[in-house]
């Protein structure tokens, strides 16, 4: 099939060349039910710019770049499809990169990034939020960026957040109301700001239901599958263990579901899981999990068009979303014989 063309575009939209021009250009003075047409009109016709047309034109690259440090594939591969949708509607490229954190060159090497590849601006999800000497050493360099929940710093650069804090509270709170008492908890990965977050509001929820808290139903995870599973040896394998756990991430929770199958305890009759996020895992596994649906795709896309506005605008702003507490298979009410 032939190459679209921004004219097929601007005829699929019902619109002028100059009026799907302007969107494409990120322009001022377009109404937003014709940005919608424009935008709309692009993803049916995969239209594609030319980048290096585009450029020839001025200083742009029209590329910016997603950085991650995530053991979560599920997690990442939500981030990139929601951050693509909006480059791909606005004729950027999105280029992704993995950086660890704790790596001592990892802030030049972002910065070399940024300078061999012509990158106009960042995303940074967790924990790369939260790298104050990123943040400062991009500051330095006058590079725009978006943060996907930060929980530091919160005066810089614009950002989307959604309250992990609450969700976790909510979740456990779901917990109790099936009336589990001993409620294990598996931490996240330290180096999360949201790990945090979901412990504290785990901590809420038992204190405001009058509930104890109690260290030894805590176990440290990493969100991955294999910390998961280690973590539920641990509380399962106690004499007095939980009739619950909550899992602070989806690939956490398939581990202690995976564990309990393995030691032969029925999910949900002996033991309800709870996990966070409802990625793809969640409901692949049996049963499939009771969870958070937090709303990644929904965050990058927003971090996307907050850094194209940026770009454009010089300014910053933030958005939040929701989460929802989704019933499935892997909770049900405690039996008299339970803890």
């Amino acid at each position: 099939m032939p190459r679209a063309t921004i004219a097929d575009v601007a005829r699929v939209a019902g619109v002028s060349i100059k009026t799907a021009s302007r969107v494409l250009n990120r322009e001022p003075h377009v109404s937003a039910a014709k940005q919608a047409m424009v935008e709309q009109a692009i993803l049916s016709l995969n239209y594609r710019p030319s980048q290096i047309a585009r450029s020839l034109k001025g200083s742009r690259s029209f590329q910016i770049a997603l950085l991650y440090d995530n053991p979560s594939a599920a997690y990442f591969q939500a981030m990139h499809d929601g951050a693509r949708q909006l480059c791909d509607a606005s004729g950027f490229r999105l280029m992704t990169q993995a950086f660890s954190v704790h790596a001592p060159t990892m802030v030049g090497e972002i910065i070399a990034l940024i300078d061999d590849m012509h990158v106009e601006g960042l995303i940074l999800s967790p924990p790369l939020t939260d790298c104050c000497p990123l943040l400062e050493a991009l500051d330095a360099r006058r590079v725009p960026f978006v943060r996907i929940a930060p929980t530091v710093a919160l005066e810089r650069a614009g950002f989307t957040l959604m309250d992990d804090m609450s969700a976790a509270e909510e979740a456990t709170a779901h917990l109790i109301s099936l009336g589990h008492r001993a409620i294990g908890f598996v931490r996240g990965h330290p180096d999360h700001g949201a790990a945090s977050q979901r412990f504290e509001g785990y901590r809420r929820a038992l204190e405001r239901a009058g509930l104890a808290f109690d260290e030894a139903l805590t176990a440290q995870g990493a969100f991955t599958f294999a910390s998961g599973r280690e973590a539920a040896a641990e509380l399962l394998e106690r004499e007095d263990r939980p009739s619950a756990i909550f899992a602070s991430n989806d690939d956490m929770a398939a581990g202690v579901l995976a564990y309990a199958h393995e030691a032969g305890i029925d999910v949900p009759a002996d033991l309800s899981i709870m996990g966070f996020d409802d990625n793809q895992i969640a409901q692949m596994i049996w049963p499939p999990l009771t969870t958070i649906r937090q709303p990644v795709q929904a965050l990058a896309y927003g971090a996307a068009r907050l850094l194209l506005d940026r770009l454009e605008t010089g300014r910053d702003a933030t958005m939040t979303f929701d989460f929802e507490l989704i019933q499935r298979g892997s909770t049900c009410a405690r039996t008299l014989q339970d803890n």
